[in-house]
């Protein structure tokens, strides 16, 4: 072979070099040299209508896309990416369209509703258009959060419930407990006044058990939720989890969203479909106006959390704010402070207001979904939370 020859190519160069045609656009200056046919060039073309073909360097939000202004043009474009990619990525390039190509208005028809891939984010800017959307689309818009809804109750609730009520159950100690009912690591801290060395031995005088939670209402739990543009996914599910709580009858919760204007939407709770419709998403933010209305509706100080979704960025009175939660902790109650519930990783957030919470006792940490049922149960448990190691 000699060196003006061209190099061959087997099966897995030749993936190769499919893989980065897709990825690079197929511009002059790819350097793959490599062409699409069939299924790869209508994926190709999808691509390339949402992200540009590259002929020009371009910053993000200025690269040009072919889905047109069109409803009809974006309706077969929805239809060709849920063809050709699966549902995690399409729920990534949908919310790519409605962040660069400004789609959201599209989003009021409902015959574009019908075509997208339903997921948390779609949820959160349904409703941040909520107060805009025609009366037409309201009932497509409500089922199309409907099934987001279902989709996270299905995933959340068996495993909070679960987690709760060995948490309630834990939380309800017995003075004379069965033998399968004790809590030996509370017996031997409460008797270790009685050990015997020359037996190397704890004499239990006093079991400490495990209660079972009765149908009486045993904890409180409000839910403080700020409902910036920013916190829409963490709206979705603590909207979710809510409904949930709600359903165990041994909690009392209360749902409370904030901006500058604070409202109750405890009363929805059977349905988290009305709590997400309930809410208004952007405007502003007074935290402290928001936890004195959760502190005027608390009455067992001692069997209540309260958790505050924030990314704290406080519009109101920063240090009332901190007295009230100061003053909610002195008096017993358990305190939360979210800086976002979703997986949507690392959040924005006020450093200097998580610092001040945190001197108070009161860590102030991202929550993934997964891990709230067992924040929740440690804060039942009065046990150190279980704080993301963010290092």
């Amino acid at each position: 072979m000699t060196a003006s020859e061209p190099t061959p190519v087997g099966d897995a160069g030749r993936e190769r070099l499919r893989r980065w045609r897709l990825v690079l656009g197929g511009d002059a200056a790819d350097g793959t040299g490599h062409g699409l046919s069939g299924r790869d060039a209508a994926m190709d073309g999808a691509l390339t209508a949402l992200y540009g073909n590259g002929e020009q360097p371009r910053r993000a939000r200025e690269r040009s896309a072919g889905l047109g202004a069109s409803a009809p043009s974006v309706a077969r474009w929805l239809g060709d990416i849920r063809t050709y990619f699966p549902s995690s990525v399409v729920q990534v390039m949908q919310r790519d369209a409605i962040d660069r190509l400004g789609l959201s208005a599209l989003l009021l028809e409902p015959e574009m509703l019908a075509a997208v891939e339903a997921d948390v984010h779609l949820v959160g800017t349904l409703l941040s258009l909520n107060k805009a959307m025609p009366e037409t689309t309201k009932e497509t818009a409500r089922a199309v959060v409907r099934k987001v809804v279902e989709d996270l109750e299905k995933r959340l609730a068996t495993r909070t419930r679960a987690t709760l009520t060995g948490a309630l159950d834990r939380s309800a100690r017995i003075a004379r407990p069965r033998h399968h009912d004790i809590d030996w690591n509370r017996t031997i801290a409460a008797n270790l006044k009685h050990y015997l060395p020359e037996y190397g031995t704890v004499v239990p005088e006093r079991l400490v058990g495990y209660g079972r939670a009765s149908r009486s209402v045993k904890k409180e739990v409000v839910l403080c939720v700020d409902q910036p543009g920013s916190m829409a996914a963490s709206v979705v599910y603590a909207s979710v989890f809510g409904a949930v709580l709600a359903s165990m009858r041994s909690i009392s919760t209360r749902l409370v969203v904030f901006d500058t204007a604070v409202a109750d939407l405890t009363e929805q709770l059977a349905d988290p479909v009305d709590v997400l419709f309930g809410t208004r998403l952007g405007g502003g933010t007074d935290i402290n106006r928001a936890l004195a209305y959760c502190q005027s509706r608390i009455s067992r100080p001692a069997e209540t959390v309260v958790v505050l979704i924030s990314d704290l960025y406080e519009g109101g009175i920063r240090n009332e704010m901190l007295k009230r939660v100061a003053a909610m902790k002195a008096s017993g109650v358990q305190f939360v402070a979210l800086l976002a519930l979703s997986d949507e990783g690392a959040p924005a957030y006020d450093r200097e207001h998580a610092a001040a919470l945190a001197a108070l006792g009161a860590p102030a940490f991202a929550c993934t979904p997964e891990l709230f049922p067992e924040v929740m149960a440690a804060a039942i448990e009065k046990r150190p939370l279980p704080v993301p190691d963010t290092t």
